[in-house]
């Protein structure tokens, strides 16, 4: 399938697609006039992709270990023994992340409230108007 088909397939905007292949994450085989053609196991390498960027990991990491993953249709499965090891440690570094923002956040509001009555009333009406 062209990359159009594969777009509206998986719901990725074409230019995605191309990103991920510079990524290398997908491969898509050339055709002699250099248009790509994707096979129907890069639908569910798309959405393997996908649901690896909204677990938080980024497209080094994944094309790292997209190779050690099986999709079982309800979840994504780690078959090398190394991967698990790897896993743990981006949940660790995300898991940091969060407690940082929760760090930034705690101290803009601690900020925000102390704010005189009057400025923080200003303020209110300012977003909301």
């Amino acid at each position: 399938m062209r990359i159009g088909e594969l777009s509206r397939r998986t719901g990725v905007h074409e230019r995605l697609l191309r990103y991920y292949e510079e990524q290398d994450l997908l491969h898509p085989r050339r055709r002699p006039r250099g248009y790509r053609e994707y096979a129907d196991e890069d639908i569910a390498t798309v959405r393997r992709i996908r649901s690896l960027l909204a677990a938080g990991l980024n497209t080094s990491t994944i094309a790292t270990i997209l190779p050690c993953l099986r999709d079982t249709g309800e979840r994504l499965i780690p078959t090398c023994p190394d991967l698990v090891t790897d896993l743990h440690r981006e949940r660790d570094r995300i898991s940091r992340s969060i407690t940082d923002l929760q760090t930034s956040l705690s101290a803009l509001d601690e900020v925000i409230t102390a704010a005189p009555p009057e400025v923080t009333r200003r303020a209110l009406a300012t977003l909301d108007g």
